[in-house]
């Protein structure tokens, strides 16, 4: 606390001018007052190395090293996962681990290293310790990925949590992406970033960080293979890293760098080695298979803060109706609740909700609730005490409940780290259902409690449950999004078991893809704005979040017709396809820009409702495999270095490469192809990767190629499932995968595989068992034979 903290105080209430301007200046001292009085000062610290190792004791799957002031559990795991733990530290208990960690790989043993060390030796990785405890893992051909030097700990000596670093050296061409949501990537640039996720308190651009959802997730792509680390830690940390420079030097190879610093928690990381797709695989394999989203959540999104009412939202409807654009959801914002008050309804503004749902469900178009955290502190809302008597809410050191200032006032926060809380929590959405919701967006679970000055969120000292451990928030803070979209999901599965459950979260951790997806949260109306939003769906992607997607147009502002059509064109390609924008923005109907704009973002509908059934074959391509919807050009190829600095074109699942028009004035791009064939999905025009092209890109779309061979599942125009097969190269063969969802429900569906190749002068394609052509009366439409 500082004089500048009073200053700002006193331009809080001046800017504000209201009660809760002065709610939310008298919530700042109270969270200032709890950390001074609650959290201890850390005083004297004795820093710590391992020391000399002095022995081993195996375990399955590998064993402990121990050392002269610590010891190191290493173990394989049977899906080639490895697991690394300093001081005692176990797999469990974990946030991102789901379920009973994996089995130990009984073929892994821990043998004497001749380097005085010791090692382990299985399929995909080699991990050797160093006799001081420096870690290496190596392919399985010997070649170096990471090499991570001893660490170091810091222990106050009055008692309390260590933090630690732990340096790692990469190699010299490695390149960093991960770390959750960062809006500069999807390419992690030299530099610092920060572990706390984090409200920007107002609309972010490429650079702003941290945001809603950081992760301590990096992968590293260099020529040997790709490897995927993630310190299964949910304390405050930094990430720093510096990339390398072959040649630097007098010729030599300066190798890249990684620092990880926790301010607490313990020391322990898994690593996963090989391609990109067998990563994740693993990754999903270790924290859960992406969650399913019903189909309807795959097409297009409409929502807004500041609908105000059902008229409103009527009036919008019939917009996209009379217009003949596709519409498949409407969300509504805090402005339907009751004062802002968490499941509520404004019955003045909304008289008859839920038949209202039932008359949109009738055309095909779903309502989604916005869904927040922070309960209205006071007595006779109905939440509020069901909540005290079910003693659900945080509290702080001397017990009491802990209180912020969020959109309905001084409110109170649900732990969402004690089961109980979790379980009446969840059954609360079955208020929301019988309003007729079918889908719902977790907002401000950072958390956010508005402040004057210092932090936007609870204090550090309050109080959690921590699954029965005991803790406090600078443990429980960055999984705080995780547990409320664990308790609305498995709430869900309960009330409706029939349906796939739809939610996605602000703000959340390792292993949030469970539950759901994400969106972009408040990106900045403006080009970086629509930058950013591809490079957080790329990140989130690599991090074992597949379903995500931008606010269409920005959060804020007003775009051009030119910026909205450009991020309508790159949303139609993206997961999550939903257009949002603040109470005091411009509007986002597409009509509202112009016909011209109008007519070319029907074209961009009508194309996603073409390629849904892709969109569900790569969801539930996701959920059995990890691999995101979105891919970086580098993702079947990540040797091919030219591709890993490219953060302004994609790959959707196998079949399409999107290179969307990010900047103003722009009428012919440059793409990168990976290699292979590909055909400019509109004129059919064949080109050779890898390499680099100019392709058109007018007002009315965005360059798309579709991969030659493949197998697209997308809508014919009589609405059922065909095939749209782009003929392979001569003397090569193509494929693709196909799922034809059987609904919302959790029907098991098959996942027909085919094959495509020339015979005889015609494209051949053959279902998986030898039987040529697709299923009985699935039609099939061969393009790019003029290619």
């Amino acid at each position: 606390m500082n004089g500048r903290d009073l200053v700002r105080s006193v331009k809080a209430v001046g800017m504000v001018g209201t009660a809760q301007g002065l709610r939310t200046v008298r919530s700042s001292w109270r969270r200032w007052r709890a950390d001074a009085t609650g959290l201890a000062p850390r005083g004297a610290e004795r820093a710590r190395v391992p020391g000399a190792v002095t022995g081993m004791t195996p375990e399955p799957g590998g064993g402990v090293v121990r050392f002269a002031r610590s010891e190191l559990r290493v173990r394989v795991t049977a899906g080639g996962a490895v697991f690394l733990g300093w001081d005692g530290a176990e797999p469990e208990p974990s946030y991102a681990v789901a379920g009973q960690s994996p089995e130990p790989d009984p073929r892994a043993v821990l043998e004497h290293d001749k380097e005085g060390g010791w090692r382990v030796v299985s399929e995909r990785v080699t991990v050797v310790v160093s006799r001081h405890g420096a870690v290496e893992l190596s392919t399985p051909g010997g070649v170096v990925l990471r090499r991570d030097l001893p660490p170091r700990w810091w222990e106050p000596v009055e008692g309390g949590p260590a933090r630690w670093v732990q340096r790692s050296r990469v190699a010299a061409d490695a390149r960093f992406f991960g770390l959750g949501g960062r809006s500069g990537g999807p390419r992690l640039r030299n530099g610092t970033y920060r572990l706390w996720n984090t409200d920007p308190g107002g609309s972010f651009g490429p650079g702003d960080d941290p945001l809603y959802i950081t992760m301590p997730v990096q992968m590293v792509v260099a020529d040997a293979a790709t490897h995927l680390v993630f310190h299964d830690n949910t304390w405050e940390g930094a990430v720093s890293v510096r990339e390398g420079e072959e040649g630097a030097g007098s010729g030599h190879d300066r190798v890249g760098s990684c620092e990880v610093r926790m301010s607490g928690g313990p020391l322990r990381y898994w690593a996963m080695v090989g391609t990109p797709a067998r990563v994740l695989h693993t990754w999903a394999s270790l924290t859960g298979p992406p969650a399913l989203p019903p189909a309807w959540a795959l097409g297009h999104h409409h929502a807004r803060w500041g609908f105000g009412s059902e008229q409103e939202v009527r009036r919008v409807v019939a917009g996209y109706q009379e217009r003949g654009l596709p519409l498949d959801a409407v969300h509504l914002d805090i402005d339907h609740y009751d004062a802002h008050q968490v499941f509520t309804v404004d019955k003045e503004r909304f008289p008859k909700l839920p038949q209202f749902a039932d008359e949109l469900r009738r055309h095909g178009i779903r309502l989604v609730s916005i869904v927040d955290p922070a309960v209205k502190a006071e007595h006779g809302v109905e939440v509020y005490d069901a909540g005290v008597a079910a003693d659900a809410f945080v509290r702080d050191a001397a017990g009491r409940p802990v209180r912020g200032v969020v959109w309905p006032g001084e409110a109170v926060y649900p732990d969402f780290t004690d089961p109980r809380a979790r379980e009446w929590w969840g059954t609360l959405y079955e208020e929301r259902l019988d309003q007729g919701f079918a889908g719902f967006w977790h907002d401000m679970n950072e958390p956010v409690s508005f402040a004057a000055f210092g932090e936007a969120t609870l204090p550090r000292s309050a109080r959690h449950c921590l699954e029965g451990r005991g803790g406090d928030h600078r443990e429980a803070h960055n999984v705080y999004a995780l547990g409320m979209a664990r308790a609305g999901y498995e709430a869900l599965r309960e009330l409706h078991p029939e349906q796939r459950p739809f939610l996605f979260s602000r703000s959340g951790w390792a292993g949030m893809q469970r539950y759901g997806g994400t969106w972009s949260g408040d990106v900045s109306t403006g080009w970086p704005g629509l930058r950013a939003s591809l490079a957080l769906v790329l990140g989130l992607g690599l991090c074992g979040v597949p379903y995500a997607g931008p606010d269409v147009g920005g959060f804020d502002g007003s775009p051009s017709p030119e910026l909205y059509l450009r991020w309508f064109q790159l949303g139609a390609y993206l997961p999550l396809f939903r257009t949002h924008a603040a109470i005091d923005a411009g509007r986002r109907e597409p009509w509202e820009f112009g016909d011209e704009a109008l007519a070319h973002a029907r074209e961009a509908l009508l194309e996603r409702r073409r390629l849904l059934p892709y969109f569900v074959t790569l969801a539930h391509l996701a959920r059995r495999t990890g691999a995101p919807y979105v891919r970086p050009l580098w993702w079947g190829t990540p040797e091919d270095r030219a591709l890993r600095d490219c953060a302004d074109a994609f790959l959707l699942g196998d079949s399409l490469l999107v290179a969307p028009v990010l900047e103003s004035g722009v009428v012919r791009r440059t793409v990168p192809l990976p290699q292979g064939r590909w055909y400019d999905t509109v004129t059919g025009t064949a080109y050779e990767g890898p390499g680099r092209v100019s392709l058109d890109a007018p007002l009315g779309r965005i360059p798309v190629l579709a991969r030659a061979g493949t197998v697209l599942p997308v809508r014919g125009e009589d609405g059922g499932l065909e095939l749209e097969v782009w003929a392979p190269a001569e003397g090569r063969t193509g494929g693709g995968l196909v799922v034809a969802d059987a609904g919302d429900g959790w029907e098991e569906t098959e996942l027909e595989r085919f094959t495509t190749r020339w015979s005889e002068g015609r494209v051949v394609v053959e279902r998986e068992g030898g039987q040529e052509g697709p299923a009985p009366g699935r039609p099939v439409r061969v393009r790019g034979l003029g290619g």
